[in-house]
């Protein structure tokens, strides 16, 4: 492995593991617990860093992000049998962000300030739309098949989920647009996001 290769390997693993901090930070303690019977769900920020890691770092790196912080987050605060299918959904949420913001969108390309702030709210939006019509789905499976609940408490349980994963993309996309319009041209400036750059913004002998 080159020395530039090593140098990029390191870079990756240390924007991975900072943002993955911060999702399990906006989860474990930017959380606010509703109790539904026996089980809970909550209102929280850990999407909001799961959308803005997949913003600066694209899709995959940014949603690995999210689903290792977020895993974490839940078998450290009470939600342990969350854990797989979250791993599962905040990795996911971060791929869609990046199928919109950084494929169909090339947002690391955009020059103005309306066209950065189209298309991350178009990817943050995209991501938790994804999120808000699955998310609930697969709790229920989960609960009624897996962990065995009377269908009547699952649906009850489902429908308070439901709720607040709607209220927490709303947040999510507000914050982490917000966010990245701020921070992305002071990262790229002190070289923070230089790997997230395409290919064709590099210059010929850095190919």
């Amino acid at each position: 492995m080159s020395e530039r290769n090593s140098s990029e390997v390191t870079k990756t693993i240390a924007q991975t593991a900072l943002f993955a901090a911060l999702c399990y930070v906006g989860f474990q303690f930017l959380r606010i617990d509703i109790p539904v019977g026996d089980s809970k769900t909550a209102f929280h920020l850990g999407n909001a860093f799961c959308v803005l890691a997949a913003l600066l770092l694209g899709g995959v790196k940014g949603g690995l992000a999210g689903a290792i912080g977020m895993t974490i987050a839940d078998l450290t605060s009470g939600y342990v049998t969350s854990a797989p299918q979250t791993f599962i959904m905040k990795f996911l949420i971060g791929v869609f962000v990046g199928l919109v913001a950084h494929k169909a969108g090339h947002l690391n390309e955009k020059t103005t300030a309306a066209d950065k702030i189209k298309w991350s709210a178009l990817g943050a939006a995209a991501g938790m739309a994804f999120n808000v019509v699955v998310d609930p789905v697969m709790s229920y499976l989960r609960k009624r098949y897996l962990l065995g609940l009377d269908e009547k408490i699952a649906n009850i349980v489902v429908k308070w989920s439901a709720m607040t994963t709607l209220v927490n993309a709303v947040l999510a996309v507000i914050v982490a647009v917000i966010l990245y319009n701020s921070l992305a041209p002071v990262l790229r400036k002190a070289g923070f996001l230089q790997s997230t750059e395409s290919r064709t913004e590099m210059k010929p002998e850095d190919k």
